[in-house]
């Protein structure tokens, strides 16, 4: 069975950063992608980015030259380095990945809550 367990979500203030850390475990043979969204109050859950393994990495608009996303296939693992943040970056963000066992399936973090304040 697989797990993901994130991390380093919390309080802080305009300006400041937050790094996320995001970590995959049990039977995988492969990770095609990582990523990260996030969903504030009111609204709907909305990628933040994504890695595609051997391919892209995308972002929102509203974070580029901010955060950064960063994998490590043979860790199972990603980072979301975010800097310069805003409050309206507050939001419970969920990382994401999709994971090849048997079959490819999409995968979830429990989520944790980044609290930007002013």
């Amino acid at each position: 069975q697989v797990q993901l367990v994130e991390s380093g979500g919390g309080l802080v203030q305009a300006g400041g950063s937050l790094r996320l850390s995001c970590a995959a475990s049990g039977s995988i043979f492969s990770i095609n992608a990582m990523g990260w969204y996030r969903q504030a109050p009111g609204k709907q859950r909305e990628l933040v980015a994504v890695k595609i393994s051997g391919g892209s990495t995308n972002y929102a608009d509203s974070v580029k030259g901010r955060f950064t996303i960063s994998t490590d296939n043979a860790k199972n693992s990603t980072n979301l380095q975010m800097n310069s943040l805003k409050p309206e970056d507050t939001a419970v963000y969920y990382c994401y990945m999709y994971i090849i066992t048997h079959w490819g399936k999409a995968y979830w973090g429990q989520g944790t809550q980044v609290t930007v304040s002013s």
